[in-house]
C-alpha cells in the first residue's frame, strides 16, 4: 500500500510485479478531516486480500509524515483482530512515495523494500508457528490438524455438509519445490482460495517452516466437530 495525503494506493506484489488493486480517496481539506472514513476505507480495501490468506502488509509513506502510524493506531483501536491473535496481519513500514503504480515498481526493486518484506514475513511465520503449536497441544475435539495431502483434499473437496467452518492450509516453499505432485498442490491451493480457506507458503528456514518440515511440510489447521486425526 502506498500513501499520499489525498489517496491510498492498494496493490499486490507478485514476483516483483506490482498490480493495482484500487485507489481509496480521502476527502477533507485538513489533515484530520475525513481521517476516520479514510482509514475505514483502507481496512475494507484490505479485506479481500486478508481472506485469501495474505498476512504481510507493507505501508509506504513519504518521509517526515505520520500517515502510517495514524493508520496503525486506527486499526489498533477499531480493528484489533487485524493485529492480535494467530490470524493477525503483520504491518511493515517503508519510507518512500508509492501513490502511483510506477512509484511502486521502483520501490519493490529497492533493498529497503526487501528488508521490510523479510521482516514482516518473518513475524507472520512466527504467528503461524504459534497457531501450529497451539493446535498440536490442544485437547479441544473441535481442533483438527491434518498432515497428508490426501486427507486435506478430502476435507476441502468433500461434501458440503462435511466441510470445515474454518481452515488454513500451510506448506513450506521447500515442500512445494520438491513435491512430485505440484499439480495437485496448485489445484488444492486455488480451490481453497476460491472457497475462502486461507493458504500460506512459508520459508522453510523460518521457525514455522522448520516446525512444518518436522511434520512433513504440509498441514491443514481447521476447526470442525471431528476429532483430531493424524
Amino acid at each position: 500500500m502506498g500513501s499520499k495525503r489525498e489517496e491510498q494506493f492498494s496493490g499486490g506484489i507478485f514476483s516483483e510485479v506490482a498490480k493495482l488493486d484500487r485507489i481509496v480517496e480521502r476527502r477533507g481539506e485538513t489533515e484530520r478531516e475525513g481521517a476516520y472514513d479514510f482509514h475505514e476505507s483502507i481496512v475494507n480495501a484490505l479485506r479481500p486480500s486478508l481472506k485469501e490468506g495474505i498476512k504481510s502488509i507493507v505501508v509506504a509513506a513519504p518521509p517526515r509524515t505520520e500517515w502510517t502510524q495514524n493508520l496503525v493506531d486506527h486499526i489498533r483501536k477499531r480493528h484489533a483482530w487485524l493485529i492480535q491473535g494467530p490470524d493477525a496481519a503483520t504491518f511493515g513500514e517503508l519510507v518512500g512515495s508509492a501513490g502511483q503504480p510506477h512509484q511502486v515498481h521502483e520501490l519493490v526493486r529497492t533493498k529497503s523494500f526487501r528488508n521490510v518484506i523479510d521482516e514482516t514475513t518473518s513475524r507472520d511465520a512466527e504467528n503461524i508457528a504459534a497457531a501450529l503449536e497451539k493446535s498440536l497441544g490442544s485437547n479441544d475435539i473441535g481442533q483438527v490438524l491434518s498432515y497428508s495431502l490426501e486427507e486435506i483434499e478430502d476435507l476441502v473437496y468433500g461434501p458440503k455438509e462435511h466441510r470445515l467452518g474454518a481452515a488454513h492450509v500451510v506448506l513450506t516453499d521447500r515442500y512445494f519445490a520438491d513435491t512430485k505432485r505440484r499439480g495437485r498442490i496448485l489445484r488444492l491451493l486455488q480451490i481453497s482460495k476460491n472457497m475462502g480457506i486461507k493458504t500460506t507458503i512459508v520459508n522453510a528456514e523460518t521457525k514455522a517452516g522448520l516446525r512444518l518440515s518436522q511434520l512433513g511440510g504440509l498441514v491443514c489447521l481447521v476447526k470442525s466437530d471431528r476429532k483430531k486425526t493424524k
